[in-house]
């Protein structure tokens, strides 16, 4: 019996998500599915919905809860992590109304930045203490590891512990595909794409439509869409792509905005975009913010809405039970049913760059086509990349180097190096301020981190 573990399946909506996909597929039917977190309470909900998804789908799963990480993990086969250290209260809001202080305005904050850097230094100790309990009890698992900030995360992880079979996921590169398909009112099943770099900035290398004798380029239609999508002309139809109703529309102007500055189409949202770069979010310029309809706040927002509509659902739980059960953009399943039933898939996903991008450095995490097969996954080569997206995708890779090397090596040092290489802090603050605001941000998650030196 195939055993997968999910190490915060207290996220139920997307746990529901990942078993709908799964329970779709025969030979997973009566699987053993380990649920693990440290609220009983959501994990009694969480089952709850599964048990629901079971019967809609004549499945049979054997369904475990738990709070202890060790005796979920034994014997999996997979290990799945959705967590959250600190949560929303008093993380999230921590990361966001400290940095607010210093005059810098973020919209997600999960992956670099400093909302970014902070949440690493909370997440990595946890994750390096999953990987030490895989080590003792499902060695040979492999790890479908979904926490943000992804990057950080999977340096820190291979650094300690190479031999774990981990592998990063996210679903920016499917997620944009689809949306540049139907943008371009063509059909995702005719698209052939090659996508590459690092995760939430990798771009479209090759966005083609099949052909029978030689396929068609559609770089050239994207390109002139861009220039109506950022002169107001057009919008893309990009919905929200989150977990609850919500009557805002996310724009992507800035995304399209950096297809027309440096010719190629990068995966991640244009409202996480604008972090990472430090051209969008300006002290003073509510017109750039405007001109390119910048959600500021946007993951509080995000936050604040989610936890209304889980006091609705606890309510009535038949909120969610009877939903239609859709299949998920998410790579998990795909991975699952290629390794145990012998088929062989190709997806993108986050690794440590063993000479894959050979014009970036080798201690860095990409994202990159991977193969998988009943013997796992096999990270493709990919060559070279242009310059001019290297040079994006460097000065990121610098805050993602050294928030792992701060987590890992318990040095204070590290994490004020990490917040001045932040393209986004740096281009707003002076150094005494990126140290202020560091200090206090520490100070503020003392109960979520270890010391440091």
């Amino acid at each position: 019996m195939i055993k997968l573990t999910i190490i915060g399946a207290g996220s139920a909506v997307f746990t529901k998500n990942i078993v709908v996909d799964l329970l779709h597929i025969s030979s997973f039917k009566k699987m053993h599915i380990s649920l693990m977190d440290i609220d009983e309470d959501r994990l009694k909900l969480a089952k709850e919905l599964i048990d629901s998804v079971a019967i809609k789908l004549n499945a049979k799963p054997k369904i475990s809860l738990h709070t202890n990480r060790k005796d979920a993990l034994r014997s999996s086969d997979f290990v799945q992590t959705t967590i959250q250290v600190g949560g929303y209260k008093p993380s999230t809001v921590i990361d966001f109304d400290i940095p607010t202080k210093y005059g810098i305005k973020q919209t997600i904050g999960d992956t670099i930045g400093i909302g970014g850097i902070m949440r690493g230094l909370r997440t990595i100790p946890i994750l390096l203490d999953i990987s030490k309990d895989i080590m003792e009890v499902c060695p040979n698992a492999i790890w479908l590891q979904y926490v943000n900030p992804m990057c950080s995360n999977m340096i820190a992880i291979k650094n300690k512990f190479p031999e774990i079979k981990s592998i990063g996921l996210c679903h920016s590169v499917q997620g944009t595909a689809e949306m540049l398909a139907e943008d371009l009112n063509e059909d995702i099943s005719n698209i052939d794409f090659t996508c590459a770099g690092i995760n939430h900035m990798a771009f479209f290398l090759k966005f083609e439509k099949k052909q029978k004798n030689s396929n068609i380029d559609l770089y050239p239609k994207l390109k002139i869409l861009a220039e109506e999508i950022v002169k107001d002309k057009k919008i893309s139809s990009r919905s929200e792509n989150i977990y609850y109703e919500s009557n805002k529309i996310l724009h992507e102007k800035v995304r399209y905005e950096i297809l027309r500055k440096f010719g190629y189409f990068v995966t991640e949202s244009s409202e996480h975009f604008v972090e990472y770069v430090p051209w969008f979010i300006k002290n003073n310029r509510d017109d750039i913010i405007n001109k390119y309809k910048i959600p500021i706040n946007e993951y509080i927002d995000r936050c604040k809405q989610h936890i209304k509509n889980w006091k609705e659902i606890e309510k009535n739980i038949s909120t969610l039970n009877n939903e239609p059960l859709k299949l998920s953009n998410e790579y998990a399943s795909y991975i699952m049913d290629a390794v145990t039933n012998n088929k062989t898939i190709t997806i993108n996903a986050n690794v440590m760059n063993n000479n894959l991008i050979n014009n970036l450095p080798s201690n860095c995490c990409v994202e990159v086509p991977c193969l998988i097969n009943s013997n796992g996954f096999h990270p493709q080569q990919v060559g070279s990349l242009p310059e001019q997206l290297l040079a994006l995708m460097r000065t990121n890779i610098n805050v993602q180097i050294l928030t792992a090397k701060a987590a890992t090596t318990k040095k204070r040092e590290h994490i004020y190096h990490a917040a001045m290489m932040d393209p986004l802090t740096s281009s707003i603050l002076s150094i005494d301020e990126i140290y202020s605001m560091t200090d206090e941000l520490i100070d503020a998650h003392k109960n979520y981190l270890p010391k440091y030196n």
